[in-house]
């Protein structure tokens, strides 16, 4: 008997499964939601039915079928074992992905349900975490489609002490995207023209699907003509023929272009747009430095700020030109290697300058408002925008100029005469004083040598002030007369009549240089040649007397 028991309890050790251990059974009944599975050596347990099936599928269960359960407790309150499906298929479960995590492969899921930063994984019995930034490539906003979903999964850690399993869904879909990229990469070539969709559109491009790859079409190599917005031509979903511009086997970056399919204008440039000739063209962007024009849909010219206004010098060319306004501009250069055109806008016009010098020779008089004054003269706003110049000296015959220019403002009106117009060096000389032209009209016939006479005004130390037909002139005491003892201004009287001789005639100056004793002297030697000569023995009171009586005779 001893050896029998002792037989018997080795037998009960050796086949009893422990708990905590996944064991094998056989449903013997279903009822009310649950199977009845018999575990062998009397023992039977009660698992609910949907432990047994997989997310979003109710549970494919028979009388008779051979299951695995994990066994907790050999017995519970009501006597029965106490099993379940979800540890033993959870145990299993580790177990595959264990060696699927070591191995680096794939393992298949379902997403089931969603948890604050993703969503939780059935793993076959295990749960995983997905999080949210793992689920595609691109960020999902309705995942819905992808609930209960069977599919293929990367495991990027698990900690099986924690029960933690992360996965990602994304890592499998970039290295399928990866091969498909390659796939597609390798039948491309350079310079080939496909068909491709519009994925998306950017500021400084769009991306076009290739076919499971993306190529980039940027805006400059869009159209030849300048593209502002790349939405100007395409629209997301359209289906476009480009060109492969270029490839990179490492980076998997393809950049794609359109205008290469299409003719390029600048081969007819040359010849289309002669040096000098005028056309017309529209403002398609203003800069700092000038403005681009359109002369056709690719062909854009530069016209430099120098080159847009004859008067408008120091402006910024949107003060000029605005953006989409038509324009009339001259051909000045071109450098088709560069695929630069440079433009003139103000050789359409005539110059300024040029226009005023033939409608206003020097001698018209002018009116025009002051626009400026310095402090070396007046700037007189003239037609077409340009300015004349009065300087100091020509503002007045009387007093000092800097004293004049404090009796002109801003917008006053003045009239001036045209002195001087230099084209090349735009600059056009005015002069107010030349307007009086007393001077030229009391000195008309008057010239060097002419005996005038004059009469006295005023009797100075230095000399008498005299007049003649309202032109004033100074005689210096040295040139009251010869005879030194007569030089005395006070010999004269104010309104005395005096013939003297005209030394110096200063149109410029308005003035008359006059002389009593020049007079005389020209006199002496005019009768020493009529009635003798030094060498005669006659003196000079005999020759001046007979000159006297010559007179009289």
């Amino acid at each position: 008997m001893e050896e029998f028991e002792a037989l018997l309890n080795e037998s009960f050790e050796m086949d009893t499964p422990d708990e905590g251990s996944v064991v094998k059974g056989r449903v013997i009944a279903v009822e009310a939601g649950q199977a009845i599975i018999d575990i062998g050596y009397k023992m039977e347990g009660r698992v609910d039915l949907k432990e047994f099936a997989e997310p979003g599928e109710s549970a494919d269960l028979s009388v008779g079928d051979e299951v695995e359960v994990f066994l907790d407790r050999v017995e519970n309150a009501r006597g029965e074992a106490s099993i379940s499906r979800d540890k033993a298929r959870r145990e299993e479960a580790w177990d595959r992905l264990e060696k699927a995590y070591a191995d680096e492969e794939r393992v298949d899921g379902a997403i089931f349900g969603r948890v604050k930063g993703g969503f939780t994984v059935d793993l076959g019995g295990a749960v995983a975490f997905l999080p949210g930034s793992q689920v595609d490539v691109r960020p999902v906003r309705d995942a819905g489609p992808l609930m209960g979903m069977k599919q293929p999964f990367q495991i990027l850690k698990m900690d099986r002490r924690r029960g933690n399993i992360v996965v990602s869904r994304r890592a499998i879909l970039e290295e399928s995207r990866a091969e498909q990229r390659a796939e597609v990469i390798g039948n491309l070539t350079e310079g080939q023209a496909v068909d491709g969709v519009v994925k998306n559109i950017t500021e400084y491009g769009a991306f076009v699907d290739l076919g499971g790859v993306d190529g980039l079409l940027h805006v400059t190599d869009m159209a030849w003509r300048r593209v502002n917005d790349p939405r100007e031509i395409l629209s997301i979903g359209e289906t476009v023929k480009v060109q492969v511009i270029k490839i990179n086997k490492e980076t998997h970056r393809i950049s794609l272009g359109m205008k290469q399919l299409q003719d390029d204008p600048w081969e007819a440039v040359a010849a289309k747009y002669a040096l000098d000739s005028t056309h017309q063209g529209r403002v398609t962007n203003i800069t700092d430095y000038g403005a681009f024009v359109e002369l056709e849909p690719g062909v854009e010219g530069l016209v430099h700020v120098s080159e847009m206004s004859w008067t408008k010098k120091n402006v910024h060319p949107g003060k000029i030109v605005s953006t989409s306004q038509e324009v009339e501009v001259m051909v000045l250069e071109i450098d088709s290697a560069k695929r630069r055109v440079s433009l003139g806008l103000k050789q359409t016009m005539r110059n300024p300058w040029e226009v005023f010098a033939e409608n206003n020779p020097v001698g018209t008089e002018i009116e025009g408002e002051v626009k400026n004054i310095t402090e070396f003269g007046l700037f007189v706003g003239l037609d077409n925008d340009i300015d004349g110049m009065v300087h100091l000296s020509d503002i007045t015959w009387e007093g000092r100029g800097e004293d004049a220019l404090q009796d002109f403002r801003k917008g006053d009106m003045v009239k001036a005469v045209v002195t001087e117009v230099d084209v090349e060096k735009e600059r056009i000389s005015l002069s107010i004083k030349a307007l009086d032209g007393s001077f030229d009209t009391a000195t008309e016939g008057v010239k060097r040598g002419s005996i005038i006479t004059v009469e006295v005004t005023s009797i100075e130390d230095g000399g008498i002030e005299v007049e003649y037909e309202g032109a004033k002139s100074f005689i210096r005491r040295s040139d009251l007369s010869r005879d030194r003892a007569e030089q005395r201004p006070e010999r004269f009287q104010v309104g005395d009549k005096v013939d003297v001789r005209v030394t110096n005639v200063d149109a410029k100056t308005r003035r008359l240089g006059l002389s009593i004793k020049a007079r005389e002297i020209a006199e002496e030697k005019e009768a020493v040649e009529q009635y003798g000569s030094s060498d005669s023995g006659a003196s000079l009171g005999d020759i001046l007397g007979a000159a006297l009586k010559s007179d009289d005779d």
